[in-house]
């Protein structure tokens, strides 16, 4: 087995989104693209409505992935397709955005606290302007285990975990993506097998941890090196996103809500939803 170890980390930076939502935010759209194929990392976290509650009114998307997860409260989604659904605790969405699509985010009515995060995850070029597509996973859905005095909920990809792989709800997407939460007790060691193939990263929203002496405190992201194993010990009561996937090597070209491969792509994005032709008629 191959350890994989710390090669860096960075923190999550102050922001707002939507109708002024204050987030957190992880962006890997600079440099080498560090978290690839994901792009971003939004963190909601606020016992005060004032924080949250304007919510994402009605916004396009076009190329890309989004994948909500909620620890504590939940969100409405409406979309352009005719889809319409509701996730709570523990529960997620995951939508296609493809060749285009515009959809909405509200907080659930009587939710005074927030806690949830919002990845944005990058599709090949060939898979760009596929048919927008969208699915709720509710909290009883996801897959959960207990391994090496960890707890685990497997939102999306496989885990080897003893002599099996474990699969999550979400499984044989290109990027072979896996996202998983993994909560671990003060003073406890987990070790994980993770596929070789796949570039991983955790982000700390709770307590710290050591992974080789190296300590990593909430509120930032651990890119890992190449390996198969990943070993953690828990300092204090602490809770992680594990996430990653295959690299999509290809040239990307993001503005606003569109991430395509050229910039002539994102015009035509601009162009399109401008003359209200992003979205196909059904």
């Amino acid at each position: 087995m191959q350890p994989r170890r710390i090669t860096h980390t960075t923190p999550a930076r102050p922001a707002t989104d939507g109708a002024g939502v204050k987030i957190n935010r992880l962006s890997g759209f600079s440099g080498e693209l560090p978290m690839n194929p994901f792009l971003m990392l939004d963190e909601i976290r606020s016992e005060s409505e004032d924080d949250f509650i304007a919510g994402f009114p009605a916004h396009p998307h076009r190329g890309f992935e989004t994948v909500t997860y909620m620890r504590e409260g939940g969100f409405s989604h409406q979309d352009s397709m005719g889809n319409s659904g509701t996730i709570t605790t523990g529960g997620a969405q995951w939508m296609t955005a493809g060749s285009g699509v515009i959809h909405s985010e509200m907080p659930i009515a009587d939710t005074n606290r927030m806690h949830g995060f919002q990845f944005w995850l990058n599709l090949p070029a060939k898979e760009k302007m596929q048919s927008p597509a969208y699915r709720d996973i509710q909290g009883n859905e996801v897959v959960t285990l207990d391994h090496e005095n960890a707890h685990i909920r497997l939102i999306a990809g496989s885990l080897c975990v003893g002599n099996q792989t474990v699969d999550g709800v979400v499984t044989g997407k290109t990027t072979q993506a896996l996202i998983a939460d993994v909560i671990i007790p003060a003073g406890a060691t987990t070790s994980l097998n993770l596929p070789a193939e796949l570039r991983i990263q955790f982000y700390i929203y709770q307590g710290s941890v050591n992974v080789d002496d190296t300590p990593v405190a909430r509120g930032r992201l651990a890119y890992l090196s190449d390996g198969d194993q990943l070993t953690i010990t828990a300092s204090e009561n602490s809770g992680l996103l594990l996430f990653g996937g295959q690299p999509i090597n290809e040239p990307v070209a993001h503005h606003g809500p569109f991430v395509m491969n050229t910039k002539e792509e994102i015009q035509q994005a601009i162009t399109d939803y401008q003359n209200g032709t992003l979205v196909q008629a059904c």
